[in-house]
């Protein structure tokens, strides 16, 4: 860009010829030396300011206007300093530092014609500029890609129009076309995240380019990215806010946004309404039916759902078989449902999917944990409740089992032995179950009545919760039993 600044000193000596004379004319060389010392300190915005100063007082300059436009190319502003070099060069016509200028920004913006006209007026003055000639041939080139990329893209050969524009975007990196033309092609072949990544910079290169908007915004919408959708969809409604596509767009997106957010943020039941509420929204785009099958699994569990739950997550999974959350989330349906097994196979498949995620590990670990205690003694069975049930229904299973269970109900010293055992593992059951430290234990995988899993043991006998066993003393021990 300081280049421009290295311009002849014939250049310097028609500026004083032309310019205007006595104390206009000093003002004009003060702003034109502190927008060069501005510049030179990188301090662009106050630097333009000075030169707008110095066109304001002397319109008729060309040189004015050519280091004005350095200032805007210094700024990354090349569509700015288009109309300054255009005025310097009508100022004078010979001017080639102005011109090879032009032509440069012309080429990377995919004017290929505009440019060789440039190149070669340069040419035309000097037949030994090295830039001029290299410039040109590079114009030649382009002008030769584009056509082979339109060509093939008509064919329907996506991946070598892909191919050329790589090239055809090195030398014009500001050509709106060729990027969306690249956009289409990987939409064409799948790949909507190039795609973006070629429209999003189109929205700066081009003026008022509600329709590169649009097509991110339904890009990020097929992707399940309702936020960055409704962010680029509200762009083009500012541009123009009776775009009738826009606004078509912009009621879908925001009313399935509105229903995703505030679902997040609901308990449970009323979480499931509204993501079923997001697939009668969204029924044809399968990322938003994907995440409200996945998030309806997710709250079936929360509030202890199991055999819906178990359902509704096989769905999720069948329609997304990589998705470590639906094979977590399914896996505490089993738990729930007393399948450990299951629980540990779908926990050892979600790690597969997510070996990082520290949930999944510690999941896997209570299911294989569960499963191992269930080939002992399961409290949950012993009592004939699920792992859901609350104290009540613990207690009330355990009145019936145990007045059925009593031995006092049984005549033979067999049975009584049988009763025995079972009125232990009864009474056992509703001990843990109903104290809430010892069930959370427990639920971890933990029997707290097995001195086997746990350190410093309860004391006492192992399996009788009262530390004593009333049926030692023989048969002849009437033990009153107090449902309690």
């Amino acid at each position: 860009v300081l280049s421009l600044f290295s311009v002849s000193s014939e250049a310097h000596t028609q500026f004083y010829v032309t310019g205007v004379f006595g104390e206009t004319q000093a003002e004009i060389e003060h702003h034109l030396e502190m927008g060069r010392k501005l510049l030179a300190a990188g301090q662009l915005a106050e630097a333009l300011s000075h030169y707008h100063s110095a066109v304001e007082g002397d319109s008729k300059n060309y040189l004015t206007f050519y280091k004005r436009a350095a200032v805007f190319l210094a700024m990354g502003k090349s569509k700015s300093a288009l109309p300054d070099l255009t005025k310097a060069i009508q100022l004078k016509p010979d001017f080639l530092a102005a011109r090879l200028q032009r032509g440069n920004i012309l080429l990377k913006q995919g004017s290929t014609q505009e440019a060789r006209e440039d190149f070669e007026a340069v040419l035309q003055r000097s037949s030994d500029n090295e830039e001029a000639q290299n410039q040109l041939m590079k114009a030649n080139e382009l002008e030769e890609l584009q056509e082979e990329a339109q060509a093939a893209y008509h064919q329907g050969d996506y991946s070598t129009t892909i191919t050329v524009l790589e090239r055809v975007i090195e030398i014009s990196p500001w050509d709106p076309e060729s990027r969306e033309l690249r956009a289409e092609c990987y939409i064409r072949m799948g790949d909507p995240q190039k795609a973006i990544q070629d429209l999003t910079p189109t929205t700066r290169l081009r003026n008022d380019n509600r329709a590169a908007f649009l097509k991110l915004g339904k890009l990020h919408y097929s992707l399940g990215d309702h936020h960055e959708s409704l962010n680029n969809v509200r762009e083009c409604l500012k541009l123009d806010q009776d775009d009738k596509e826009c606004f078509s767009h912009y009621k879908q997106v925001k009313k399935l946004s509105k229903q995703l957010d505030s679902a997040e943020e609901l308990i449970e039941e009323e979480a499931i309404e509204k993501y079923e509420s997001v697939m009668q929204t969204e029924p044809n785009v399968p990322y938003y039916t994907n995440l409200a099958k996945e998030r309806i699994c997710f709250c079936l569990v929360k509030i202890k759902s199991a055999t819906e739950a178990i359902d509704v997550c096989s769905e999720a999974h069948q329609r997304d078989p990589r998705n470590a959350n639906v094979l977590r989330d399914r896996a505490e349906a089993y738990i729930l449902n007393q399948d450990y097994e299951k629980a540990v196979e779908d926990y050892q498949e979600a790690r597969e999917f997510d070996g990082d995620s520290n949930d999944i590990k510690e999941g896997l670990d209570r299911a294989q944990r569960l499963l191992k205690q269930s080939r002992k003694r399961d409290y949950y069975k012993i009592l004939g409740v699920s792992r859901s049930a609350n104290k009540q229904e613990i207690t009330k299973a355990y009145r019936k089992l145990a007045q059925q269970w009593h031995p006092d109900n049984f005549q033979s010293e067999a049975e009584k032995k049988e009763a025995e055992k079972k009125f232990i593992d009864i009474a056992s059951a509703k001990e843990v179950l109903t104290d809430p430290e010892m069930r959370q234990k427990f639920d971890a995988g933990e029997d707290p009545l097995d001195p086997e899993s746990q350190q410093g043991g309860g004391g006492g006998q192992q399996g009788w919760p009262f530390h004593f066993n009333p049926f030692e003393s023989g048969g002849s021990f009437h033990f009153k039993f107090q449902y309690n």
